[in-house]
């Protein structure tokens, strides 16, 4: 039999895969639909998809809350919707990194709204990441500041930022995961449609390309979460267990070169090890 271990490691590593591909997911969409068309359908399937799983382990508890249509409100609907945007006007190379800030702008977030002590190592984890966003915007030119698009940019760090904050709030609800995000992602899809409804179309013009945003519904804001949790449930040394999210970035370069054919940038890797460096750091400070 497996034992506990590896069990964690097979989760763990699935979960780490499918976060690599999903850059490249994006991209592939966007090609036959807009931001909000993916999100509406990625939304739909991953409300189907944490539906049933809720559904099937009787977690299902104050689905209909204002609560629960708060964080709908900012995750998916306000959170994707800045994430797909951003990577509808950056390359993918750009758009992944620069959301990864997200556990950056969390310790921030800790000190201010969780009262947590702040310390050296996270001022210089912050300093990391801020180099790091400064290379990868102006590929490289740090000292022209010319910013190749800076509107994907900002859109880009404006997703870790409502992350973050998605983040904060979902700490203070006490129902269980899988009944948070059922009802997140039931109310986040309604408010995308009717985004839809008002400001684009339901149509496409290739179907085809569902199987993408179903893809992004699966395994972006479905089942991947799981697969995580329950490698970290299963795993004798969680914070070992949890170091190996940061392979998904770098993997995520991976595909994004071989799947989609963007010439990676030498900007791209320093700054991506800018930021990932500076949130290693801060958490090795635990």
């Amino acid at each position: 039999m497996i034992n506990l271990n590896k069990q964690s490691l097979i989760y763990t590593l699935s979960a780490v895969f499918f976060w690599s591909t999903v850059a490249t997911a994006f991209k592939i969409s966007l090609e036959g639909m807009s931001f909000a068309q993916l999100l509406f359908y990625a939304s739909f399937t991953s409300t189907v998809t944490l539906g049933i799983i809720a559904f099937k382990q009787k977690k299902i508890k104050s689905f209909f809350s204002i609560k629960s249509v708060l964080l709908g409100l900012i995750n998916p609907f306000l959170y994707y919707s800045l994430l797909f945007k951003a990577y509808s006007l950056l390359p993918a190379q750009e758009a992944q990194p620069l959301n990864y800030t997200w556990p950056i702008i969390l310790s921030l977030f800790s000190v201010f709204f969780l009262k947590e002590k702040t310390n050296y190592k996270k001022i210089i984890g912050l300093i990391s990441a801020f180099i790091g966003i400064t290379i990868i915007a102006t590929h490289g030119n740090i000292l022209d500041l010319k910013f190749e698009n800076l509107v994907g940019v900002l859109l880009a760090l404006s997703t870790a930022i409502v992350w973050a904050t998605f983040w904060i709030l979902n700490l203070k609800d006490s129902r269980s995961n899988e009944a948070k995000l059922f009802s997140a992602f039931f109310f986040g899809t309604i408010f995308s449609a009717i985004y839809i409804y008002y400001f684009d179309s339901f149509i496409l013009d290739n179907y085809s390309y569902l199987f993408g945003a179903a893809y992004v519904g699966l395994f972006e804001m479905g089942i991947t979460f799981f697969l995580w949790n329950k490698g970290l449930e299963l795993s004798n040394d969680k914070t070992k267990t949890s170091t190996l999210a940061y392979l998904s970035p770098f993997l995520s370069i991976v595909f994004i070169a071989l799947i989609l054919g963007e010439t990676i940038l030498l900007s791209s890797i320093l700054g991506l090890l800018f930021i990932i460096g500076g949130i290693v750091y801060q958490n090795f400070s635990k």
